[in-house]
């Protein structure tokens, strides 16, 4: 075990929550794809960080630029209650939570982004094993590179203001995130949609929202307590469990 992973493994055990199998790793294909492999049902717990990925992943397939520097991560989360989309919520209002992330202008945009006002920070990867057990991903941006998508502006936490950058820490406070959003989701989401829309990015604002019988455009309303986007065109409200959202910008509008 190198001095890293014996560090992390020791702020983990501080924590009292030290996973059965921990890698620190400096390339790797996808971490979701290690944690998948890894599991076995003599594993209840496992937490896989890489400097690197080759081919990281975000939300229906895309790829996930994973450049050196930032921070790519996945651990399993097990559920005695069955798993459903409001996990990926609750793992962003807890990062949310995270010590090190207090004090900076964070935002959350459904169904899987970290998100702020320069825009999207972070993302997160949910890949449900069975009924009862998940892969959680998480990406974040510590510094920001190149964005390949012109409508999806791409920020870092360095330009959000953070200043201590202290990897092994963000890393430990990222899988305990990851714990207590899962105690969270056990505990029923108590008080999700207040939670959730308080921290909410475009919140009554225009948006284009993309879902499976094609293209609405309207206002964003928040979630509801199940974690269905809410969308009102023409006086009617309508509730969306999968899709895609974009703020609608107008045209003076520099961002």
């Amino acid at each position: 075990m190198d001095a890293e992973t014996r560090q992390l493994r020791q702020r983990l055990s501080d924590a009292g929550q030290v996973p059965d199998i921990l890698m620190l790793k400096q390339s790797t294909t996808s971490t979701n794809d290690d944690v998948r492999e890894l599991t076995n049902p003599q594993v209840s717990s496992i937490l896989v960080c890489s400097e690197t990925q080759t081919q990281g992943r975000g939300q229906h397939q895309r790829q996930w630029i994973s450049p050196q520097g930032n921070i790519y991560l996945s651990a399993l989360v097990n559920s005695d209650t069955p798993l459903d989309g409001r996990l990926a919520l609750e793992v962003a209002l807890n990062i949310l939570q995270m010590p090190k992330l207090q004090g900076l202008n964070l935002q959350v945009k459904w169904p899987n982004d970290l998100y702020s006002q320069q825009g999207k920070w972070g993302g997160i990867l949910v890949e449900p094993l069975s009924q009862h057990q998940a892969i959680v991903g998480v990406g974040l941006n510590l510094f920001t590179p190149e964005s390949h998508d012109p409508l999806q502006p791409i920020t870092s936490l360095q330009d959000l203001g953070l200043s201590d950058l202290d990897r092994l820490e963000m890393i430990a406070q990222l899988y305990l995130a990851i714990q207590q959003a899962a105690q969270w989701f056990e505990h029923g989401c108590y008080n999700l949609a207040e939670r959730f829309n308080h921290h909410a990015a475009f919140m009554q604002q225009l948006v284009d929202f993309e879902h499976h019988q094609g293209l609405l455009t309207g206002r964003f309303e928040g979630i509801n307590q199940e974690g269905a986007v809410l969308i009102s065109s023409n006086g009617q409200q309508q509730a969306f469990y999968q899709g895609r959202m974009r703020r609608i910008v107008a045209q003076d509008d520099p961002t």
